[in-house]
């Protein structure tokens, strides 16, 4: 994870995360193709997956601590 500073624009891509079916599914589920397809594109297709990491310090695919 950076070092760089959190922006406003990066918490509100990452709420995007937060509400995205697919990636809620993922978190909760931990299985299935939901999972492995949020696994496989949060770092270097989508940039909501990649604010949600930098604002939670966790990826998007990881369950809530």
């Amino acid at each position: 994870m950076s070092s760089r500073e959190i922006t406003p624009m990066d918490r509100r891509l990452a709420r995007l995360c937060e509400l995205c079916p697919v990636c809620r599914h993922a978190r909760v589920k931990q299985t299935g193709v939901a999972y492995t397809f949020v696994k496989s594109v949060e770092a270097g297709i989508c940039p909501f997956c990649q604010a949600y990491e930098r604002v939670h310090g966790r990826k998007a695919h990881e369950t809530h601590a």
